[in-house]
């Protein structure tokens, strides 16, 4: 046989952050995975469900009652806490954890989402998104350089690449244009990251609901040095048997061990399907949105406490939560204060991130206890029993996973 001639002594690699994620559990069935997700703020549990707080809190909490939730990781919006009050202000205040007081984990988006939200004030071209601020004021360009710059100020543990963003049911060439640009503008993110060691990047695949977009997009960003990866352009409008399958084929072609974030879903079903698909974190406004709603998560679904029959139903929202809400208050008390009184919506934002933080919790335990498939059938007959059953394409993702219904 020829002989290899030796390599000679090789140079030690670059000293990149450590590793984000710790697996310690798997299903034996499903792709439902609990980790740990270890970051300079501590350790967080996953999965995971992070409040957004948009400028500082989540809308209607104090810091201190999202940590006292059991909340160890929430969200801040980089668009917002850019254009006002601005990254000067929040960094002379000790970054956003400083400035809102909180001792726990940070992850900021990137400003892109807005591209969708604020579609009429925003034009997109290689540069970056030139925005028309909505309360007035000259135009600002948000480019990934900038958006690097700003949310390096702010200080979050987790920082997200600037994506270009579309709809999630746009079609057609510019689609893929966004895709591309998606995978261009992540590697001016990671050239322009001034702090990688104390704020781990993520990239956002984009590709919508075309598999072969979404692999092109995978293949191209799992061979950059990020952090972890997040399922972008998702949960926008799309048919639902469409989402499931675009989140399958991300969580089969992402790392296995770095985290997957499954951006803006936050209704009970999806967490628990995305999870069997194997997500490991979500964010979403819907919990605390649908409160000011005067909405109430219940394992039932949902309870709308304006109704006038719960004028005089004295239980609290849910017997077994243990939330603030629900050890002192009655669903009389909230429908009488909803008329006329903005406690009414704290007291139910409480409660459905309190609801969050338990499911999400329930589901961890589960997979740790090897009973993660169980507690699907049991979460499902929950909230589905007197309604006819799970929906079509909540049964057809669990099948896909191992996870038969019944």
């Amino acid at each position: 046989p020829r002989s290899v001639p030796s390599p000679g002594p090789m140079a030690a690699p670059a000293a990149g952050p450590p590793p984000v994620l710790r697996i310690v559990a798997e299903c034996g069935r499903s792709r439902a995975r609990a980790g740990e997700l270890r970051l300079p703020h501590g350790t967080v549990p996953c999965p995971v469900f992070m409040p957004v707080g948009t400028r500082g809190t989540a809308k209607g909490l104090t810091a201190a009652q999202l940590a006292a939730l059991g909340c160890r990781i929430c969200l801040g919006n980089t668009f917002h806490l850019g254009t006002r009050p601005g990254p000067e202000l929040v960094r002379r205040s000790g970054g956003l954890h400083g400035f809102m007081d909180w001792p726990h984990n940070l992850l900021t988006d990137s400003g892109g989402f807005q591209m969708v939200s604020l579609l009429e004030l925003s034009e997109v071209s290689e540069e970056g998104v030139l925005f028309q601020p909505p309360h007035g004021g000259d135009p600002v360009l948000l480019s990934p350089e900038r958006a690097m710059e700003i949310q390096n100020a702010l200080g979050a543990d987790i920082v997200m690449q600037l994506d270009d963003v579309v709809s999630s049911t746009t079609t057609g060439p510019r689609l893929e244009e966004a895709m591309l640009r998606s995978v261009r503008w992540l590697d001016r993110c990671v050239a322009a990251h001034a702090r990688p060691q104390q704020q781990r990047l993520f990239a956002i695949v984009q590709g919508g609901t075309e598999p072969e977009l979404r692999l092109r997009c995978l293949r191209a960003m799992t061979q950059r040095a990020v952090s972890g990866f997040a399922i972008g352009g998702l949960s926008g409008g799309e048919a639902k048997a469409r989402f499931w399958r675009a989140v399958k084929l991300c969580t089969e072609h992402l790392p296995r061990d770095k985290p997957r974030y499954l951006m803006g879903v936050g209704y009970a079903t999806d967490l628990v399907v995305c999870v069997a698909l194997g997500c490991d974190m979500f964010d979403c406004v819907f919990p605390t949105r649908t409160a000011r709603f005067g909405s109430a998560l219940v394992p039932w679904g949902s309870l709308q406490l304006k109704n006038q029959k719960f004028a005089k139903d004295f239980r609290p929202i849910d017997a077994d939560c243990g939330c603030p809400t629900c050890q002192r208050h009655s669903r009389a008390y909230l429908h009488a204060l909803l008329r006329c009184n903005t406690a009414a919506l704290h007291l139910l934002t409480l409660h459905n991130v309190a609801y969050q933080m338990k499911l999400m919790g329930s589901i961890r335990d589960s997979i740790l206890r090897q009973r993660f498939p169980e507690f699907v059938r049991e979460f499902m007959a929950a909230m589905y029993g007197g309604r006819g059953g799970p929906p079509a394409w909540a049964r057809e993702a669990l099948e896909s996973v191992g996870i038969t219904l019944g």
